[in-house]
């Protein structure tokens, strides 16, 4: 299983990260290494496929329009993005069974700090009780998936407020630091061990 795991320390401008994603992807088209890439973005708005104007609250906002699923969602320091380039046609062809192995990661690797936390079969993401604390965007391209998930950590998450967040009310967002008041450690460790564990799955 040839996967570069590549964590970036410093925040990585949005348009930047995806002109490498799909350069990444070009390259896994023709048979190079995955990807599973740890980032943080400085503050960023970004609009998924599925996205509409009323969900910005705040007009005077920057917003970023990309390709991959979903509604607008916001992405500062604080929050883990972990996106990845996978070759499904060398794995199992099976978009529902990827969503769900994410899913799977996530939850896992919130254990590491005691949070109990879900899938809802009816809404994409992650689910502390009623409140969403992380988000999972992706598209396929001929087999190849790519974009990925965030994870709030200890964000600030006030920018949440000038918009309606994946057609959510923004106080149903939360964050580690929202639910445990304790010293986050080893974030980069236990995504990147969350991660492989659930790789041969998909």
């Amino acid at each position: 299983m040839d996967v570069e795991f590549k964590i970036s320390k410093k925040p990585i401008n949005y348009k930047k990260a995806m002109l490498f994603l799909r350069k990444r992807v070009e390259m896994v088209k023709k048979g190079g290494r995955e990807l599973v890439w740890i980032l943080e973005h400085p503050t960023t708005y970004t609009a998924g496929i599925r996205s509409e104007k009323s969900d910005i609250l705040d007009k005077s906002i920057k917003i970023l329009k990309t390709n991959r699923g979903g509604k607008i969602t916001f992405h500062n320091r604080g929050q883990k993005i972990i996106y990845f380039v996978i070759n499904l046609n060398n794995r199992k062809k099976d978009i529902r069974n990827l969503v769900t192995q994410i899913e799977n990661i996530i939850i896992y690797f919130l254990k590491n700090y005691k949070i109990k936390s879900h899938s809802d079969k009816n809404k994409i993401g992650i689910w502390v009780k009623n409140k969403k604390i992380a988000a999972i965007g992706i598209r396929v391209s001929n087999w190849i998936a790519y974009h990925g998930f965030s994870i709030n950590i200890n964000n600030n998450l006030k920018g949440y407020r000038k918009i309606i967040p994946c057609g959510l009310s923004n106080e149903n967002i939360t964050s580690i630091k929202s639910e445990k008041k304790i010293v986050i450690k080893n974030v980069n460790r236990n995504l990147i061990n969350s991660f492989f564990k659930f790789l041969k799955k998909i």
